[in-house]
């Protein structure tokens, strides 16, 4: 898939884009045929993309081999039905050794995830970019988060450069990201791709969308895909009445149990996965497992929003 053609694919999607969490079985090794189903079912509950091994899916907690696997997996159990992009990261490096192993296992595309750790200057976040994404023929989508962020001249310099095609925000600075998208609209020809990408990115969506930040990630899709599909529907078609009663009723109440534990935006999503009936198994460390009083809270609280979808149904 070309930069072109993957850009378009992901620039107006169908549904959610979909990042599935990692599958461990009893003993903690990958287990692929979880995944498998995981991923499947979240391409027939209508994703639009599936992004492997990222952050919801614990890049961070992956060998180099169980990489390539759930990769490989995540493409056969697709099969070109919808794009799969795959993490990457580290230093440049191994970002690059990451970036091939996908690309040998028929990715689409890549998200470029922070560097490991350091605290780099514009010019070293620029020169490490660029070298992971002249490194393969893969598209490349930049990562914002933690310690790599970037000024607007930067992110213009990112769109300049061949293979790179889009920009994930997940720092959450509203006026940076205003004047990246103003610089990107004055000083880029042609569409390049900017995503909202904070913790359950539906309780900012609004405020991204009058950015014209109109695409976002959802792990929410990993365990309730009816209610992040009614939600993405109801963006897509201006039902501003319903996106704000499963703001209200669902997203934000959820947001707040997510930080009552560090790592919760993947230890409580695998928890729900987990819950809807699918076993996932547990996060690997340094994550852990939120505790059994706030796994209830999760099962009333995904009760709570399913009911919301029924409340629709019922007045219309």
């Amino acid at each position: 898939m070309t930069p072109a053609d993957l850009a378009a694919r992901l620039g107006l999607p169908s549904g959610p884009l979909f990042f599935p969490v990692t599958a461990y079985g009893p003993q903690g090794a990958v287990d692929l045929d979880a995944y498998r189903e995981h991923v499947r079912r979240g391409v027939e509950a209508g994703a639009a993309a599936v992004f492997a091994c990222c952050g919801t899916g614990e890049f961070h907690a992956l060998t180099p081999e169980e990489y390539q696997e759930c990769v490989r997996a995540a493409v056969e159990v697709t099969a070109g039905r919808v794009p799969v992009v795959a993490g990457t990261g580290y230093g440049t490096a191994l970002a690059v050794r990451y970036a091939r192993l996908a690309e040998t296992a028929g990715a689409d595309g890549l998200l470029a995830m922070p560097p490991y750790l350091v605290l780099a200057a514009q010019e070293g976040l620029l020169r490490h970019y660029r070298e992971v994404a002249a490194a393969t023929a893969l598209p490349v989508i930049v990562y914002q988060r933690d310690n790599a962020v970037f000024t607007p001249r930067t992110v213009v310099e990112l769109a300049r450069t061949d293979g790179i095609i889009g920009f994930k925000d997940g720092l959450g600075d509203l006026d940076l990201m205003q004047r990246i998208v103003s610089a990107l609209r004055t000083d880029v020809p042609g569409d390049f791709l900017c995503f909202n990408g904070l913790p359950t990115a539906e309780l900012t969506q609004l405020a991204y969308r009058s950015l014209g930040v109109t695409l976002y990630s959802s792990a929410v899709f990993c365990f309730a895909p009816e209610i992040a599909l009614a939600f993405h529907q109801a963006l897509r078609h201006g039902d501003e009445a319903t996106a704000r009663r499963l703001l209200d009723g669902f997203y934000r109440p959820f947001v707040e149990l997510r930080a009552q534990g560090r790592g919760y935006a993947v230890a409580l999503v695998k928890a729900g996965v987990r819950l809807r009936g699918l076993d996932v198994g547990e996060v690997r460390p340094p994550l852990h497992e939120p505790g059994e009083d706030h796994v209830k809270q999760l099962a009333l609280l995904i009760e709570r929003g399913y009911a919301l979808l029924d409340d629709e149904e019922d007045g219309k």
